[in-house]
């Protein structure tokens, strides 16, 4: 089986931002970033995004300064400083506590919407920030509290680890890797249709979590095996993409199928099939769709079909 490169860079990839981890440790850098004019803060509102221009569809970041983020900070949400664009200190801020922000924010700044929507027309880079910050700031906020001795928290290293107030256990944010692959059968390749899809036509591929004490490739042959029954032999490496819904990594694959016969987890999947080249390059014409343009899943199926 060969190798299918990554025809170009996934969404939420290719991060404008120098994280420089070594400056969340200083103090004064960091007191000092949270004051000056010219920081940036990306504000995350109960797992939305400040965008501006998406009812006109050139959507586009909108990143706070001055007073416009201290306001914000002043709700009293967490907040994590993600590193330098462009040598300017930028900040997540999280104000969920606020049941309306935009009272708080300048007129005419945009309102607070779901990433995903919009995250394939965002210019370069905006998206992956987004992602970077709504990511943390659910870590933040789901994780208050020790999970060693149940005491409270307080953050360290400027808002990206958490220490306990009662046994100094360090906790920091936590990533759960997924696969995600395309199982190929010689010019055809296995799409299933799951239960969770809110478009009723679509078919994707297949997914799941790795699980402790198993290797990637382990885990696309288990996954392909206790969703569909269909056996996998090579296991080729595409890409990853980030996905902070709420805190993953999906790391894509190509996957070669030894077995054809489908016997379908009816928990898992509502349905799979196996689509010829020709099906996935017309796939309206023959009463299903694919998934969305900016997913690391679309890329896996088009990239297959163009090799």
């Amino acid at each position: 089986m060969l190798s299918i490169p990554a025809s170009r860079p996934n969404a939420y990839t290719g991060s404008p931002l120098d994280r420089a981890s070594a400056r969340r440790e200083e103090a004064g850098f960091v007191a000092g970033a949270l004051e000056a004019p010219d920081s940036l803060f990306v504000p995350v509102w109960r797992a939305r995004s400040l965008l501006a221009q998406v009812e006109a569809g050139r959507p586009e970041a909108v990143l706070l300064s001055g007073e416009a983020a201290r306001a914000l900070r002043l709700a009293g949400g967490p907040w994590a400083f993600l590193g330098l664009w462009e040598g300017r200190p930028t900040f997540a801020v999280d104000c969920s506590a606020a049941e309306d922000p935009l009272p708080l924010l300048p007129p005419a700044m945009g309102a607070f919407h779901d990433l995903r929507a919009v995250a394939g027309l965002l210019p370069p880079g905006e998206a992956s920030v987004l992602a970077h910050a709504r990511g943390l700031m659910h870590w933040r906020v789901k994780h208050r509290f020790c999970g060693v001795c149940g005491a409270a928290c307080e953050p360290r290293s400027a808002g990206n680890a958490m220490a306990c107030t009662a046994c100094a256990a360090q906790h920091f944010p936590r990533t759960d890797p997924a696969v995600i692959m395309l199982v190929v059968r010689g010019d055809r390749c296995l799409l299933g249709h799951s239960h969770r899809f809110p478009n009723t036509t679509m078919f994707s591929t297949l997914a799941g979590f790795v699980e402790p004490g198993e290797s990637l490739e382990e885990a696309v042959r288990r996954e392909v095996f206790e969703e569909t029954g269909v056996a996998v032999g090579a296991v080729r490496y595409h890409s990853s993409q980030p996905w902070p819904f709420p805190s993953s990594i999906m790391l894509g694959f190509h996957a070669e199928g030894l077995t054809e016969a489908i016997a379908l987890d009816v928990e898992e999947l509502k349905d799979a099939r196996w689509f010829s080249r020709a099906e996935i390059a017309a796939p309206e014409a023959h009463g299903f769709s694919l998934p969305r343009a900016d997913s690391i899943a679309r890329r896996l199926i088009e990239d297959w079909l163009h090799a």
